[in-house]
């Protein structure tokens, strides 16, 4: 188990944390959520002793090891990837490295007898032997063939180093983990993998993510970090969000509205204690929230962006058709042959682990990119808008402020409705009059959304749209994009963004490409597009 009380952080005279008093106990997940700057990843390194607070103290139970998600890629280049995976249980490593090199030695003495039989039984304690095999097998789990584990850390790149370092803490079960962003950079399978981990993990696990998916799949409380507190509850990311929002429609509603509230607000409770779920740790999130009562259900003070998409005219019902589409970057045959039609109504993820032709078919389509070969033509009803994966040129050097910035895309030019629009993008006050230049990632992506909004296409091309953003912006983006009418070309790492906005899956693979009419879900879970894919990856798919 690990607590702390009375953990106090701060700078100068800000405080980011103040007299937090929180209990995290074993057989949990605690997703740790909260705003962007909140201190989440600040939080996980106070408790991992990285970061010392102003007052307070953190508890450990005696004995209990503590694991933690390395950030630093390059800290472990001069390792083997076996090695560095092994280092993980600090313990265990140093006893091998001192028999090493007692059995290295050239005078063995008596004296060094007697202290490796000495290693040699805690070296089995420690289950040492299956050291090896343990780690070898987790890799390969992340995807990290054996072809890679004999290799130098220095030779690998940076999602597979990412992979490893995951690895490294998850190896010999940890009592504690602490895992911040460990589903960065790992591919659907690897993500799969990690939830099936963690939701048979019994020990006590603190994970900060910005993938709800995840944290729905794997979480059994929400730890939420707000004013610099930290708020528990019981349940998994949707269970907080949407039991928040209910809550708040409760505080605002009219007293003769309230009994119908309430009443759904039970409704609610008894559906997400319903689910099922073959994991552990859905088993003790349905007792939890059997238990949870109205009291404990408080509205969240979190702001969230109004994101909504409205066409300023009616598309026709063909709005794209492609013709033997060729796409090549840097002579590299991205795209080969393509035709395809996108219809009215249609929103069509783009998926697959690469995320070059994705990008390349929506600069072509946009007008960024010439072709290869082929044509694509659009419909004469239709216009577009497009959400580049990099959106440097629309900021970088740009010596405009916010309301500036965006009356270049407004044919409504009075600064009264600019100034508007941006405070419902979480823009206000002297927010607004920031320039576009120094913004950070999130910011940009909700001034681009910004842009899209005002221009009133009707077909939206978006390229990693979620990326840089919060749970807040990502949850209020994804709503926008499942309520609107318009149809939509994206692309996105969001498991669930995905699963709830498209419609049709289209995969780009080395041999040619998977267009389906059905949900993300269906398409993870068809076996026959499962084989599909062996085929068109041809190997290359791990």
């Amino acid at each position: 188990m690990i607590s702390t009380s009375g953990i106090t952080l701060r700078f100068g005279k800000r405080a980011l944390f103040e007299d937090v008093n929180i209990k995290f106990t074993p057989g949990n997940c605690y997703g740790l959520i909260g705003a962007n700057g909140a201190g989440k990843s600040t939080f996980l390194k106070i408790l991992s002793g990285e970061i010392e607070p102003s007052q307070g103290e953190v508890h450990i139970t005696p004995g209990e090891r503590l694991a933690v998600l390395k950030q630093n890629h390059y800290e472990y280049d001069e390792f083997k990837v076996l090695e560095t995976v092994i280092m993980g249980h600090k313990k265990l490593y140093d006893v091998m490295k001192e028999k090493d090199a007692l059995y290295a030695k050239a005078d063995f003495t008596d004296e060094d007898g007697m202290r490796a039989g000495e290693l040699e039984a805690e070296f089995a304690d420690m289950n040492g032997w299956e050291a090896e095999s343990e780690a070898a097998e987790m890799l390969n789990g992340l995807g990290i063939g054996t072809d890679l584990h004999d290799k130098q850390m220095s030779e690998l790149d940076g999602n597979q180093k990412v992979r490893v370092l995951l690895a490294q803490a998850l190896f010999g079960s940890p009592q504690i983990l602490l895992l911040d962003e460990p589903t960065n950079h790992l591919d659907i399978e690897s993500i799969r993998w990690l939830e099936n981990f963690l939701a048979d993990y019994e020990g006590t696990v603190i994970v900060v993510s910005h993938d709800r998916h995840f944290l729905n799949t794997v979480c059994t409380h929400i730890a939420d970090i707000d004013f610099g507190k930290i708020q528990m509850y019981v349940g998994n990311y949707d269970f907080w969000y949407e039991s928040s929002q209910l809550a708040l429609q409760l505080m605002r509603s009219e007293n003769k509205k309230k009994e119908d509230k309430i009443k759904e607000l039970q409704a609610f409770i008894q559906r997400f204690s319903a689910n099922k779920s073959k994991s552990k740790q859905a088993t003790s999130r349905k007792k939890l929230l059997d238990k949870i009562t109205l009291d404990d259900i408080r509205p969240s003070n979190r702001k969230y962006p109004f994101i909504q998409f409205k066409g300023e005219r009616e598309a026709g019902k063909q709005l794209l058709l492609t013709e033997g589409l060729t796409i090549s970057v840097e002579g590299e045959v991205l795209i080969n042959n393509l035709t395809l039609t996108i219809n009215k109504g249609d929103k069509v993820a783009f998926v697959g682990p690469n995320g070059l032709p994705k990008t390349a078919f929506f600069e072509t389509i946009a007008g960024e990119r010439e072709p290869d070969a082929g044509t694509y033509s659009w419909g004469i009803t239709t216009t577009r808008s497009y959400f580049p994966k990099d959106n440097s040129k629309y900021f970088d050097g740009v010596d405009l402020n916010l309301v500036e910035w965006l009356r270049q895309f407004s044919k409504d030019p009075d600064e009264t409705f600019l100034r508007g629009f941006l405070g419902r993008m979480l823009f206000s006050g002297d927010e607004a009059l920031k320039k576009a230049s120094v913004l950070s990632g999130g910011e940009k992506v909700r001034c681009m959304l910004s842009k899209m909004m005002l221009e009133g296409a009707n077909v939206f091309i978006m390229d990693e749209p979620t990326n840089h953003l919060d749970l807040e912006s990502i949850t209020a983006l994804n709503n926008g994009m499942m309520e609107t009418d318009c149809t939509v070309l994206f692309t996105s790492h969001d498991h669930q963004f995905v699963q709830t906005v498209a419609n049709r899956i289209i995969e780009f693979t080395p041999n040619g490409v998977i267009d389906r009419l059905m949900t993300y879900d269906e398409y993870l879970e068809s076996a026959e597009i499962k084989a599909l894919r062996e085929k068109m990856y041809d190997g290359a798919l791990k």
